[in-house]
């Protein structure tokens, strides 16, 4: 029987200019691999300053052995609420234990925010990221209808 590898922690760190061609290239990779990349999705990628960072949100990058691995971003969207998007794992370290690792950190990091809830948009084609939202409290509410993911099937909130 093989020896199971320990688990590796990651550095989570907020926006560094080191790091934004990975928060780019990190969410290119899976959303080209499983949908399409909208034109929402390239603005916030390619302009995370003016899109994120300048309206208050956070952008976050999980690093190991100093290379940025994973990221997610923390956007405002009124009344005590921040959606979190943008999260994404390389493919080469996903199953490792490293989207728990994020969600523990957003889940932690809100509450010391004290914000009222976070959001997210999703698509149940993504079945291992639903059911990791669902372990961490989020539970399904209606789309809106000005919804801006195209790809968007499912919305998710969290209250904690």
């Amino acid at each position: 029987m093989p020896t199971p590898q320990p688990l590796e922690t990651l550095t989570i760190v907020p926006f560094h200019a080191d790091h934004r061609q990975a928060f780019l290239d990190l969410n290119r990779a899976w959303l080209e691999e499983l949908f399409l990349m909208e034109p929402y999705d390239l603005q916030v990628l390619s302009e995370p300053e003016s899109m994120v960072l300048e309206g208050g949100g956070q952008i976050f990058f999980g690093l190991l052995e100093g290379q940025a691995v994973a990221t997610f971003a923390l956007t405002p969207r009124g009344n005590g609420t921040m959606e979190l998007n943008k999260m994404a794992v390389h493919k080469d370290h996903r199953s490792r234990g490293f989207g728990h690792q994020l969600m523990t950190f957003v889940v932690d990091h809100c509450k010391a925010m004290g914000l009222a809830s976070l959001e997210l948009y999703s698509h149940t084609k993504l079945g291992s990221a639903i059911h990791l939202y669902r372990k961490f409290g989020f539970v399904e509410t209606p789309l809106p209808k000005d919804c801006v993911y195209e790809r968007a099937n499912i919305r998710m909130v969290f209250r904690g």
